[in-house]
């Protein structure tokens, strides 16, 4: 933590557990993470247990506790309500565009904000419409893939993603030739 602090400087430093510890080591953690800043702190227990989430939460002052990547209903988000500083929506995961929509009017509703996890070139245009938006993640890997087969893949200016309104939908279009070779051949199944 010393050395990633050290690097950034005054930047927001930020930590994902991916929901590995149990309670009492993530509440350490989160002690320990104070002394450097830490502001975010992502599924420090299991997004499964939202009666932890609740615990950890308020326990650093200034350190949101973020959660629901995982989530696939709109019954999921609620669960996380008043256990999280944010709420985190997987565009692929949460019910696609409709699924993101319906856990930003919860996330608003409670006055909460919602950050998009992943997929940032799928969650672009749909992320517009969030009104409580916290940030949208941008994992290189993701951008990778998607630069290999999508063309209108959205380009950072300055830190932020802009939908490319001159395109049609999301902006994105699969190059088939490119996807072509990621194809599978599904057996035919007999009785």
């Amino acid at each position: 933590m010393a050395v990633a602090r050290e690097a950034i400087g005054d930047a927001e430093l930020m930590v994902d557990a991916n929901g590995a510890w149990e309670l009492a080591n993530a509440a350490r953690m989160a002690d320990a993470f104070a002394r450097f800043d830490v502001r975010w702190f992502e599924e420090p227990v299991s997004s499964d247990d939202p009666e932890d989430l609740r615990r950890l939460r308020g326990r650093v002052p200034g350190m949101a506790i973020a959660a629901g990547e995982y989530a696939t209903s709109p019954f999921a988000f609620r669960e996380l309500l008043g256990c999280v500083d944010v709420l985190q929506a997987d565009v692929t995961r949460c019910g696609g565009i409709t699924g993101l929509l319906s856990a930003s009017g919860l996330a608003n509703a409670h006055s909460i904000d919602l950050s998009a996890h992943c997929a940032p070139a799928i969650s672009t245009h749909a992320f517009c419409a969030v009104e409580r938006r916290r940030h949208l993640e941008y994992f290189h890997d993701h951008v990778r893939i998607e630069s290999m087969l999508f063309d209108g893949v959205p380009e950072p200016e300055d830190g932020v993603l802009r939908p490319d309104r001159s395109r049609p939908g999301n902006g994105l279009e699969l190059r088939h030739k490119d996807a072509a070779r990621y194809g599978v051949q599904l057996a035919e199944v007999t009785r």
